[in-house]
């Protein structure tokens, strides 16, 4: 038998001697892709915990230093924004105290996200409700 010409398989199907393996390799490639696809996509779900985990530290620390702000609760309002982000999973990233009377707190929160990707980050501002929306 010659190298590459049809050979009788059992007498139901002609095959080449070079397509032999051919479906392994398919097989073997079309596993690395998704495998590939699944990697990624837990990566992303990583990332979206990890930005909502650092949105939700954020928002957290803000209020915390908010109410220390206006004094409705003990402490200097950046170290109890820290301490409450840190509490969350995050690092307080930068805290600015504004206001007429410093009653409004800004804060930026870090979260370490997977490998490969830059940390996530949540921004955050509470203060008192504008005198517009006050009763009376």
């Amino acid at each position: 038998m010659r190298h590459g010409s049809p050979r009788r398989n059992a007498g139901r199907r002609c095959v080449r001697a070079t397509e032999r393996g051919a479906g392994t390799v398919l097989v073997v490639g079309l596993v690395m892709v998704l495998m590939i696809l699944l990697a990624s996509v837990l990566l992303l779900a990583q990332a979206a915990v990890a930005a909502r985990r650092a949105a939700t530290a954020a928002d957290q620390s803000a209020l915390a230093a908010a109410d220390a702000a206006r004094g409705l609760a003990p402490g200097e309002p950046c170290r109890v924004a820290g301490e409450v982000a840190g509490r969350n999973g995050a690092r307080l990233a930068a805290c600015t105290i504004e206001g007429t009377r410093g009653e409004i707190v800004e804060v930026r929160t870090e979260v370490r996200g997977p490998p490969l990707l830059p940390a996530a980050t949540g921004h955050a501002r509470a203060g008192p409700p504008p005198d517009s929306v006050l009763p009376g």
